[in-house]
């Protein structure tokens, strides 16, 4: 099995209070340590997600398909690409983290690129301005 990254958005039931989002991403970042995941969270305070994750493949399929898609705390869930890639786009980060403006998802996919580097290179430059190296 190689490099995988899977994309994907979601809508909470209820927004997260400061006090659970901070409890999710300690969930997180321990999952994806143990497990070699990286990636990044974007999350609006009206509880919309949009989430990167890279890793081996089946680790990040199962993580995906049998752990967040079944997470009762959000629904509406949308895979906007998957697929094999040749190296991480977000390899320092753990689970990077931003708040996003709900207008700042919307304006990011409301021409959603047709490919997924496309896509990431948006993301990336969202997620960690300035700090961006070619990693596509």
């Amino acid at each position: 099995m190689g490099l995988y990254h899977l994309i994907y958005q979601s809508q909470s039931l209820v927004p997260f209070s400061r006090p659970e989002l901070l409890a999710l991403l300690r969930q997180c970042w321990t999952y994806n340590r143990l497990h070699h995941v990286t990636g990044v969270l974007l999350y609006t305070p009206d509880g919309r997600f949009l989430q990167v994750l890279e890793g081996e493949e089946s680790v990040v399929t199962h993580l995906y398909y049998d752990r967040i898609v079944a997470d009762p705390r959000h629904h509406q869930g949308e895979v906007l690409g998957e697929g094999p890639c040749q190296q991480r786009s977000f390899a320092r980060w753990t689970m990077g983290f931003r708040t996003a403006q709900a207008h700042d998802l919307r304006e990011l996919l409301a021409d959603r690129p047709s490919t997924r580097p496309e896509l990431l290179e948006m993301l990336l430059e969202f997620a960690a301005p300035g700090q961006r190296k070619d990693y596509l």
